[in-house]
């Protein structure tokens, strides 16, 4: 199908033309038990986008968002981008390490932050030296700084006319061998993906989409709300995931179309079966990686179609397997915005069977991430070849399906978010009882990986893992946290020094391996 509206929008104009739109205008996002239409978040962007500008903002200065999901993230995310700034959402749940390099590395000059997390902001922004405006959202605005409800309030003053090809936003990945890099996506590149989301999902003003994931994934955004929004169709917003609870959730609301990721889907198939288990609205999902082995069935039991799509924040949407088009255990084939080949260790491209690198690059401009910010030897090294580099390993077949085989990165993917293993070494790293650390994969019984760590102790110290699992808490993410710790007199190294993970992966969980899940 095809959707509304030209292919060439800022967000801003984007926004404006879906709501003045009779048969979208009515789209509407509900974010817990908040509620807020297009027209109106519309109206909030304008207001939004002259009150930043009036503190003396300009177009393409950064502007850092540290907010859980609510109406005022959405009013933020598309005032920010009306008024030509570049928006840097950031996860609240971050410990200060990881929330202290972001907000350094992309440079913001102010903050739109939830009253409750002003701590955190005062503590991960200690070098932000360019942190000219904290702007407030709930409670009262502490001297120094602006309470949201005075931007909200602001009269509408002109406003610039930003290219479409202008950053929009910078979305921290979580990082695999070093700390998070920023990817730099474009309006026209925001605007494309959620049109042809709706394009592949047929999603229309009928629909009610549900998503539990937060606003600093790239999937929530414009696979959920501007998707929702471009259709004219309903979107809900929860902060967390509830499995016992998703099916009358969805029942509720009268809920036509998910979003998902692989952990998710084994919870839910594990569930108790019940009588009304396809006693809904729901008639599809959109996500990946189901698992192989309960795709079938899972449709059958609830009553849903799966379409499964391969990706990145770099590069969304590169290979698609709606139920029409399925061979289940790939990824699909490559979508009509991406071409897809498997490469080896010198770039030359790989014959179908043979595993080797996925990489990826778009066929026309606007669909894909823009560099990384501030980092132009990394956005070279991925870019090298002409190709995108997604450091994954996977193979072709003779038909064009990719299977998923594993992860090239030095990375850990938990319950679908990405786990830097950098960040969980270097907060482990500042335990005084720790001297060595080297953070890994494991297989799951849920679904992909879970965390673990390989501890060497410091001379004369003995820190108990109960020790390690309180440090971490408040300084990771909560899924970062690691499940596994295993104690050792000393980390396999290479000659130059490297920790061989490789061998600590293969060694799995040992029978000397401490388990938080056991240890509760």
């Amino acid at each position: 199908m095809r959707v509304p509206g030209s292919g060439d929008l800022s967000l801003g104009a984007w926004l404006a033309e879906v709501a003045a739109d009779p048969a979208r205008s009515g789209g509407l996002v509900a974010i817990e038990d908040e509620v807020v239409t297009a027209s109106e978040l519309h109206r909030d962007a304008d207001a939004v986008a002259s009150g930043l500008l009036a503190l003396g903002l300009r177009p393409g200065d950064r502007v850092a968002v540290l907010l859980p999901a609510r109406v005022a993230a959405l009013q933020t995310w598309f005032g920010v981008a009306r008024a030509g700034l570049v928006e840097v959402p950031l996860n609240p749940a971050a410990g200060s390490l990881v929330l202290a390099h972001c907000l350094a590395a992309s440079r913001v000059r102010a903050v739109v932050c939830d009253a409750a997390l002003l701590g955190l902001l005062e503590e991960a922004s200690v070098d932000a030296a360019a942190l000219d405006h904290v702007v407030v959202v709930g409670g009262d605005a502490p001297p120094g700084t602006v309470g949201f409800a005075d931007l909200l309030d602001h009269p509408v003053a002109d406003l610039p006319v930003v290219p479409a090809a202008d950053t929009a936003v910078i979305l921290y990945t979580s990082g695999t061998t070093g700390p998070p890099k920023g990817v730099r996506l474009s309006h026209r590149a925001n605007v494309n993906l959620a049109r042809h989301t709706v394009e592949l999902m047929g999603y229309t003003a009928a629909d009610h989409l549900y998503s539990v994931f937060p606003l600093y994934h790239s999937n929530a955004r414009f696979c959920s709300v501007m998707a929702g929004l471009h259709a004219g169709a309903r979107v809900l917003l929860h902060r967390r995931f509830t499995a016992s609870g998703f099916w009358d959730i969805c029942r509720r609301h009268g809920i036509t179309a998910f979003n998902y990721q692989g952990a998710m889907m084994s919870i839910l198939h594990k569930q108790p079966p019940r009588a009304d288990d396809a006693d809904h609205a729901v008639r599809v999902g959109f996500g990946a990686p189901c698992p192989a082995e309960i795709l079938t069935d899972f449709e059958d039991r609830f009553g849903v179609e799966l379409t499964e799509i391969y990706g990145s924040t770099e590069v969304s949407l590169v290979c698609e397997m709606p139920p029409a088009r399925r061979r289940v255990g790939t990824a699909g084939r490559a979508s009509s915005i991406y071409e897809v080949a498997v490469v080896d260790e010198e770039d030359r491209l790989l014959p179908p069977g043979t595993p080797g690198e996925i990489v990826a690059r778009p066929r026309d401009g606007g669909w894909m991430f823009d560099g990384y910010d501030g980092d132009a030897e990394a956005t070279i090294a991925a870019w090298r070849g002409l190709w995108f580099h997604t450091g994954d390993r996977g193979v072709l077949d003779e038909d064009g399906y990719l299977t998923f085989l594993d992860r090239m990165k030095d990375t850990v993917r938990r319950r679908g978010e990405n786990i830097s293993t950098w960040e969980v070494e270097r907060v482990l790293a500042e335990h005084p009882g720790v001297a060595q650390v080297a953070a890994y994969g494991v297989a799951s019984e849920i679904s992909e990986e879970e965390v673990m760590v390989a501890v060497v102790p410091a001379t004369g110290e003995d820190p108990a893992p109960e020790d390690l699992w309180e440090h971490c808490r408040g300084r990771l993410t909560s899924f970062a946290v690691p499940r596994y710790v295993r104690f050792l007199p000393q980390l396999p190294l290479t000659p130059s020094q490297r920790v061989e993970k490789y061998r600590l992966r293969g060694d799995g969980v040992t029978p000397d391996t401490h388990d938080r899940e056991v240890h509760r």
